[in-house]
């Protein structure tokens, strides 16, 4: 397995896990990769470009250091990110307290999961229930897996796996785990211990768990945080790795559920503007239009001209392919 570390080596996941890698590079809107969408890493080259397309061989090999975690970045990298993006990550005490506002409500019932604590120094920890976790009347772990969660802007998704924490980068063993993910195959955990029915658990939470990003390396180590998060508790569970096919289709579920997306305006980012058309008149002239995004103008989430993005709804059939996943419109799901 790869090591417990907080940095997920793309050389690592290229190695021991064929085509993996190239399924989390996926974009299911556009048909292409993931595009960087920062102009951080442009002086590496042409590949490297802001609108240039995040490729295998770009992160692989020689290049298999590139793409790192926040907090491993040059200090001036960070503050630069923060300036431009706004990209500020939460401690994991934090995300911790927002994810438990969100259980006391489905269970109607505090500290479900941990106990938020301040330790004599200052330091906001958690104590862990060690307890299995008792559900209330009408309601079973099945219905707690189902539940539908989204993470916004979610940078590297600490409030969905809390692997390490983002602003120290220390790394947090599974059983001491608070994202929505984790809380998830955790109650998994408790109640299976046939492989085949876990496998079959633990697909249906990731298909019940969407996050959206800008950057393109930010949404990489999202979707890496969430497969290895998997292989973990999978490992943790049964003392063996999943076989190489269910880590494969866990990655096609991340692919599809944690996707690039300007969050403003629901597309692809830096897809909408001003669109100019050519055509040639009778007389041999060419005539320039300029058409506006009626979107962007009018601040119309529902008007944009950009690419809108896709996502699957795994409990419906496409129309398509007749197979469950029928594919939605992001917006779609926003209230009118």
């Amino acid at each position: 397995m790869i090591q417990a570390e907080i940095d997920i080596l793309e050389n690592d996941i290229f190695e021991k896990y064929p085509e993996v890698l190239d399924i989390l590079l996926r974009d299911h809107t556009t048909q292409q990769n993931i595009f960087w969408a920062t102009d951080n890493y442009q002086e590496l080259g042409n590949e490297y470009q802001f609108h240039s397309q995040i490729k295998t061989t770009s992160i692989t090999g020689d290049n298999g250091h590139i793409i790192m975690p926040r907090v491993k970045k040059d200090k001036d990298l960070q503050q630069s990110r923060v300036r431009e993006m706004a990209e500020v990550f939460t401690p994991s005490w934090i995300c911790n307290a927002q994810n438990n506002l969100i259980d006391n409500a489905w269970f109607q019932n505090d500290n479900v999961f941990n106990t938020e604590s301040l330790l004599p120094d200052g330091t906001q920890k958690w104590e862990v229930n060690r307890n299995k976790i008792n559900f209330p009347e009408g309601k079973t772990w099945k219905h707690y897996i189902r539940d539908t969660r989204l993470e916004m802007a979610c940078g590297e998704a600490p409030y969905i796996t809390s692997r390490y924490d983002t602003t120290t980068g220390e790394f947090i063993p599974i059983e001491n785990r608070i994202g929505l993910l984790d809380r998830k195959l955790r109650v998994i955990n408790e109640n299976l211990d046939d492989s085949g029915e876990w496998l079959e658990a633990a697909q249906t939470a990731y298909k019940n768990i969407y996050a959206f990003e800008w950057q393109g390396d930010s949404l990489l180590l999202a979707r890496e945080a969430m497969l290895i998060t998997f292989i973990e508790n999978y490992s943790f569970k049964f003392g063996k790795e999943p076989l190489l096919k269910s880590i494969q289709y866990i990655a096609y579920i991340i692919s599809w559920n944690v996707w690039q997306m300007d969050g403003l305006k629901g597309v692809i980012p830096m897809s909408c503007g001003a669109k100019k058309t050519e055509t040639t008149t009778l007389f041999g002239d060419i005539e320039v239009k300029i058409d506006e995004c009626e979107g962007c103008m009018k601040d119309n989430i529902k008007k944009h001209n950009g690419i809108y993005c896709l996502i699957k709804d795994w409990g419906n059939k496409d129309p398509e392919t007749g197979r469950k996943g029928r594919k939605i419109k992001f917006i779609d799901l926003l209230k009118k």
